[in-house]
């Protein structure tokens, strides 16, 4: 019976990734609940020329998508969120030693859970950062939207270098 490999003593383990993720949802969660008790839904509030701190309500997902809708879209997302994560939690598991890539997914992770937080507890997702320049303005967003765009873009670079490697 073949011997199962262990992870080296200088390999990151599960539970490195998994508590990454917790320290940006509860990050997420402090700067949210920071929001509700100081801001009024509406409220924004000039930090420098192309910054602003507000609080938006999203019901939908990135970029307000299927906002309109009747309400399905709140527990669609919890699933798709609860889905993604177990699908994660796996890929950590497998992959522990894979430094980029296990980082990119304990940012994903972090920000899918910490907006189904918000889901679960308001049915929407605070939202407060905003950036904008010459009358443009970025949709606003949040510390977990920032994790998961980080998480993606390590995922892309991550796979860049994975490729280059083999050829």
């Amino acid at each position: 019976m073949a011997k199962r490999p262990t992870a080296s003593s200088s390999t990151p383990g599960l539970w490195l990734w998994l508590g990454l993720a917790v320290l940006v949802i509860l990050l997420d969660q402090f700067t949210k609940t920071l929001i509700l008790g100081y801001f009024q839904l509406g409220d924004s509030r000039t930090v420098t020329s192309f910054f602003n701190v507000v609080r938006v309500h999203n019901t939908g997902a990135a970029f307000s998508f299927l906002a309109g809708a009747s309400g399905w879209q709140r527990w669609f997302f919890i699933g798709l969120a609860a889905v993604v994560s177990v699908f994660i939690v796996v890929m950590l598991k497998k992959h522990p030693g894979q430094r980029l890539f296990c980082f990119a997914l304990s940012m994903i992770l972090g920000g899918a859970i910490g907006n189904v937080v918000d889901r679960g507890l308001h049915g929407y997702v605070v939202d407060f950062i905003q950036v904008h320049a010459g009358g443009w303005y970025f949709p606003s967003f949040n510390i977990a939207d920032s994790a998961i765009t980080l998480g993606a873009i390590c995922l892309i670079v991550d796979e860049l270098r994975r490729v280059r490697g083999t050829k």
